[in-house]
């Protein structure tokens, strides 16, 4: 199937807390003692929605149950410092606090409960968690949240409660290719009980510094072309395949059936991959011409029109959303 546009969406990147109850090999978002851990404020988190230029989304990403992991009780104090009790309370009134500002949140926080799921999808045009393999890894061995088991069920619960929902695979973990087709089958399968999954991530393992996968190579470009290829043919045509343009050369994955390129910032850095700056917009469509490039917000157009959206979020989609669910070109 080809693409008649390619989509992305134009966000700014808020690291909630970098306190993580896993040790992924290959993670350096992870705080490692109490000199590099942090909990975002309220007033930093302003400062950074007042600088959002032409972003519609705020899409926040934290490291995974923080109250969970031996940095705790740095985070617990700084939770009570700043007047909440949870990552979830915490997420939810800075989610309030986005879409005032004129932002749809996006929420990436690891695993979470039904309930914690309920809490926040009023306040979220969508909701999203990597997969990342249905393998058992040596790299996950510290990592009790990246029990495959324990990702599927979560996405399963985001599709019983109808979110908009992103997934992904992360290729060069140390996985094989049959443990890639087992994890998109594993996200079809979900798909087609609850029809939840606007786009399916496929990204690769980027070395990171100080790290026990540092001198680990990363995946080359023909696995990623065969990753690729594979979900577009698995996968649902209503599901897009995502790849990150700061991360890959995206042409070429497009012409294999990638028809999304995610979120990119004018004003903040990937604080997962910090070395891998985001292209600009202009870039974006010189680099993946002739294919055309349109702006999307980060619920997709089939589920604004099935209304999978709370009252708090209509006003805003509403003054962004065209006539086709994506981005107005007239930039109101």
């Amino acid at each position: 199937m080809k693409n008649r546009y390619i989509t992305f969406s134009k966000n700014i990147f808020i690291p909630v807390t970098n306190v993580c109850r896993n040790a992924c090999d290959y993670c350096g978002f992870r705080a490692r003692s109490f000199e590099d851990a942090y909990v975002i404020g309220v007033t930093e988190f302003l400062n950074l929605v007042h600088t959002r230029g032409a972003a519609t989304e705020a899409l926040f990403t934290t490291g995974e149950s923080p109250e969970l992991s031996y940095l705790s009780s740095f985070f617990k104090n700084r939770l009570i410092e700043a007047g909440f009790t949870s990552l979830v309370e915490c997420a939810r009134e800075l989610c309030t606090l986005a879409i005032e500002h004129g932002l749809l949140p996006h929420c990436n926080l690891g695993v979470l409960r039904t309930e914690e799921l309920k809490a926040l999808r009023d306040v979220n045009a969508s909701m999203g968690l990597m997969l990342e393999t249905t393998a058992e890894l040596e790299a996950h061995r510290r990592s009790p949240g990246k029990d495959p088991e324990v990702r599927l069920k979560m996405i399963e619960e985001a599709g019983r409660l109808q979110i908009p929902f992103t997934s992904g695979i992360l290729v060069g973990i140390g996985e094989e290719k049959e443990d890639r087709i087992h994890s998109l089958e594993a996200l079809k399968s979900l798909h087609e009980k609850y029809g939840h999954i606007q786009e399916v991530i496929i990204q690769p393992f980027w070395p990171k510094p100080f790290t026990p996968m540092w001198n680990k190579k990363q995946p080359s470009f023909g696995e990623m072309k065969d990753a690729v290829r594979a979900a577009r043919e698995l996968l649902p045509d209503d599901i897009a395949i995502q790849v990150p343009p700061n991360l890959t050369s995206p042409k070429e994955l497009i012409e294999l059936g990638a028809s999304d390129l995610g979120g990119i910032s004018e004003k903040t850095i990937d604080y997962i991959n910090p070395e891998s700056p985001w292209p600009r917009e202009a870039e974006l469509r010189r680099i993946i011409a002739p294919f055309e490039l349109r702006e999307r917000l980060p619920i997709y157009p089939r589920f604004i029109k099935k209304g999978w959206y709370s009252e708090l979020l209509s006003p805003l989609i509403e003054r962004y959303a065209d006539e086709d669910g994506l981005r107005r070109k007239d930039g109101i």
